[in-house]
């Protein structure tokens, strides 16, 4: 029996990978215990998406109510299917620049020590498997704040003539740059994964995603740009904006798309790899964009306020240059635009939102 086990299972990320991989037949292990309502609150809960994997594969999901840093617990589960294990995906995290300065210890052991559980874990019971890690763009820092950048009506952007219009790559520096509190604990987990792969020699790899969306995402005010803000627009509830103008632009990955590049790396995995992951120059909008796309799909205008601190950390613009993961898999492709991607967000959210 092949195994895979997913981390944040309810999640967004955890969640697709979920259906992406019982749609194939695999028996999924995941591991949530919806630290999200304690980041974020009860809104953002995802206890409603637990009970939807459990009642739609049944025995084909299992579910471990479990804390990443909670040693002898993710033991017991690994010591439990051992060498069927195929596939980690690690897709638990604590995600917000703000919420870790509030507890910058509870954000760094859930995102460093966590990760660190896991991958002594692999590396003991099952080294034959594949470990991938969801990372974030906010490695880098705020080196990205510094490239020329120009402003137009509705975005900044970047001349079509410098190295990184097409999106930045994996070569970016992380060093000698502000990255947040948040950015400092993934960045360790990083390093980590890298390091399992390269001393180890087990096969692992570090994606290092841009703003990752969908209709599964449960949307906060402190993380899930794109799911809150139509979630705002939908039930009227207030939107603050925070500097740069709204003008502030990013890549927008579906989850359906980020699972989907975890498959072909499934399939011939690489040791000790790192891949800038987002919706390129395929999927990409401003704040101020996303706004008009909302109010055009929901037709409501959102009762949006402009607040001139940015939040630190934070980029003025990021668009992922994914070419490096094209070329080691040329089969994946970008499926969903910024459109599509919102236009689905209001759809299967619509029921869930509204009902109130």
């Amino acid at each position: 029996m092949s195994i895979i086990l997913i981390t944040g299972a309810a999640g967004l990320i955890g969640s697709e990978s979920v259906r992406f991989f019982c749609a194939k037949g695999f028996t999924i292990v995941g591991i949530d215990n919806n630290m999200r309502s304690f980041f974020f609150g009860e809104e953002a809960s995802t206890d409603w998406n637990r009970d939807r994997l459990l009642e739609d594969y049944g025995e084909h999901y299992i579910h471990h109510n479990a804390d990443i840093r909670d040693q002898q617990k993710i033991s017991r589960i690994f010591q439990t299917y051992g060498q069927d294990i195929s596939l980690i995906i690690h897709a638990a995290a604590q995600p917000s620049h703000d919420w870790a300065a509030k507890d910058p210890y509870t954000d760094f052991t859930v995102n460093a020590n966590g990760t660190l559980v896991l991958l002594e874990n692999t590396r003991q019971h099952c080294p034959n498997s594949v470990f991938i890690f969801c990372s974030t763009n906010k490695v880098y820092g705020d080196t990205p704040n510094y490239l020329p950048l120009i402003e137009q009506e509705l975005r900044w952007e970047i001349q079509k003539s410098h190295h990184y219009f097409q999106g930045v790559d994996e070569n970016m520096s992380i060093d000698n740059s502000k990255h947040s509190l948040f950015g400092v604990s993934k960045i360790a987990a990083d390093i980590l994964v890298q390091e399992y792969g390269r001393y180890f020699n087990l096969k692992t790899a570090s994606f290092r995603g841009g703003c990752l969306t969908g209709s599964s995402h449960s949307g906060a005010k402190l993380h899930g740009f794109l799911s809150y803000l139509m979630k705002c627009t939908m039930t009227g509830e207030p939107y603050e904006i925070y500097g740069y103008k709204g003008k502030q632009v990013r890549d927008n990955i579906h989850s359906y798309d980020l699972v989907n590049a975890f498959w072909h790396y499934y399939q011939a995995p690489r040791v000790a790899e790192i891949y800038n992951i987002g919706g390129s120059r395929f999927s990409n909008c401003s704040m101020l964009e996303a706004i008009d796309y909302c109010q055009v799909i929901t037709e409501k205008k959102l009762d949006y306020s402009y607040v001139e601190s940015n939040r630190i950390g934070d980029h003025i613009w990021w668009i992922s240059d994914i070419q490096k993961f094209k070329n080691h898999y040329p089969e994946w492709e970008l499926t969903y635009t910024i459109k599509d991607i919102l236009e689905e967000i209001f759809m299967n959210n619509v029921n869930r939102w509204t009902k109130k």
